[in-house]
């Protein structure tokens, strides 16, 4: 299987507390009334500007082996392949809001919009997020249909850069998805452009699939600790 999935702007906006709690704020009622017109722009622009799009290419166990080994900089142990050992359906993505979005960003900062460009900054980085979970729910769907995995079936993002998967593993996830389809590029410091864009594998399997203990010398070093949550939550 291999799919362009288009989605609405209204399946990746994100909650306006999910954005504001990001950003330590603990509700819309505390915002000062100049930031608060501020957010409300940003929303507005945020919904004319972003076009997201997504592309998923199944792939075996043995195929993703050879992407993830990338160029041979991951650390020794790490969980993804031992998760992947356990998956009942596995696909590399690339998913994207646009150039448009980015760009005015940019141009904010450049007019002397300073708030309202880090807001929408803000919105965008949470809503490519929410693009990563929207294609896992989009391939926990196409698994469920075609009866590769239960209804239950959990599907999580994984990406390079996270868990001990070496940002260089960008390389040769392109080469084998080709996310220049949908207008991702990687420059050669493996970033993506357009900026708001994400990439990784999707792991689908049962709750246990995901299940590792982040003891990791790599753990240490990791600011958010998002895969307890994830495991503690379920959340597909």
């Amino acid at each position: 299987m291999r799919e362009v999935v288009r989605f609405g702007v209204e399946q990746v906006r994100p909650p306006e507390e999910d954005v504001l709690h990001a950003q330590g704020v603990p509700s819309r009622a505390s915002l000062p009334s100049r930031v608060g017109a501020a957010f409300d722009s940003a929303l507005e622009l945020f919904d004319e500007l972003t076009a997201p799009v997504g592309l998923v290419a199944e792939l075996t166990r043995e195929e993703f082996q050879m992407v993830y080994e990338g160029e041979g900089h991951n650390p020794p142990v790490t969980p993804l392949p031992d998760i992947v050992t356990r998956s009942e359906g596995l696909a590399l993505y690339a998913a994207t809001l646009g150039e448009s979005v980015s760009h005015r960003i940019g141009d904010l900062f450049d007019e002397q919009e300073p708030a309202v460009a880090y807001l929408l900054d803000a919105v965008a980085s949470a809503a490519a997020d929410r693009l990563s979970r929207c294609l896992a729910e989009h391939f926990g769907t196409r698994l469920a249909e075609r009866g590769a995995a239960p209804d239950h079936a959990q599907v999580l993002p994984y990406s390079p850069g996270y868990c001990g998967w070496h940002v260089t593993g960008q390389r040769r996830l392109f080469a084998r998805l080709g996310p220049e389809e949908i207008g991702i590029r990687l420059s050669s410091s493996f970033l993506m452009t357009p900026l708001k864009s994400v990439s990784g594998v999707l792991v689908g399997g049962t709750a246990e699939t995901h299940r590792f203990r982040p003891d990791f010398l790599f753990c240490e070093a990791c600011a958010t600790r998002e895969c307890r949550i994830r495991m503690a939550s379920g959340h597909r």
